[in-house]
């Protein structure tokens, strides 16, 4: 992996934390997370408008991964209103790949290797130790199921964009409407949950959620390109140092609560992500 690649995913990773920091540090997480939606199912439908029409098996996946990204939004939003990013961005970050390769493992899709055994293992450990210290630290223990709960949701969405994205034939097609899906389903829960609350009061709750649009359409395009330049199994392991930014945001940005024991969990659901990568 040359040096330029290896920024630039570190790049990649910065962008991810820094999109859902935008999101916490917002008026209304759920108001965030609506905006970031619209916004991408715009640029999903101008994206959507130059490709040609799905056929109809991947309409079943694209409908199946819409609703499971809107429960990831909605646990997310939820989660984040909760609880400090700190804290919930490495619970929901780290035990999503942990649920996909068990599942992988389990339904032999794939075959895991010795140090996939021993990352999940550090992962768990990792996962457990960020959770617990929510207790011990007297913060709303309802922002542990939330993460868990996005987790499941990301875990879900991962293994049906990789099999609805084979279907399709064409990663563009689909993400686009996807995008667009993710927008329609989101919209009307949102507002049946949360009311008029939650849509954007002003020019700059539009921009923030602008900005954390484009931070997440750059960190996925920017690791989809890095892919395409180095191994996969590097890039993957190297997006994990996310949680690692979302620590340091959370603590330095957005003055969440800093310990020994959060930033040794933090450490280790990266070292986990990376052995089951590696």
């Amino acid at each position: 992996m040359s040096v330029f690649v290896f920024l630039s995913v570190l790049f990649a990773a910065f962008l991810h934390a820094a999109w859902n920091a935008l999101i916490k540090g917002g008026r209304s997480k759920t108001g965030g997370a609506l905006t970031l939606v619209l916004i991408q199912g715009g640029m999903g439908a101008a994206v959507a408008m130059t490709q040609p029409w799905p056929e109809g098996e991947v309409w079943l996946w694209l409908i199946g991964s819409g609703l499971f990204h809107t429960s990831y939004m909605l646990f997310l939003g939820h989660a984040y209103e909760q609880g400090d990013l700190s804290r919930v961005y490495p619970i929901a970050r780290g035990a999503a790949p942990m649920i996909v390769t068990l599942i992988s493992a389990a339904a032999l899709l794939d075959r895991m290797a010795p140090f996939e055994y021993l990352g999940i293992f550090v992962l768990g450990l990792g996962v457990a130790v960020m959770a617990r210290g929510a207790f011990r630290n007297n913060e709303s223990r309802k922002l542990v199921p939330l993460a868990f709960g996005s987790a499941l949701m990301t875990a879900g969405y991962s293994l049906v964009d990789g099999l609805g994205a084979r279907a399709a034939g064409d990663a563009t097609l689909y993400v686009a409407w996807l995008f667009v899906l993710n927008a329609v389903f989101f919209l009307p829960v949102s507002l049946w949950m949360g009311g008029r609350a939650v849509l954007p009061r002003s020019l700059g709750e539009w921009l923030r959620g602008g900005a954390a649009a484009a931070a997440s359409y750059g960190a996925y395009a920017i690791a989809v390109w890095a892919m395409t330049q180095a191994p996969i199994a590097l890039v993957a392991a190297l997006r994990e140092s996310s949680i690692l930014f979302a620590v340091l945001i959370g603590w330095l940005v957005l003055r969440d609560r800093m310990d020994p024991s959060k930033a040794l969990a933090a450490g280790m659901i990266v070292l986990g992500m990376a052995l089951t990568r590696l």
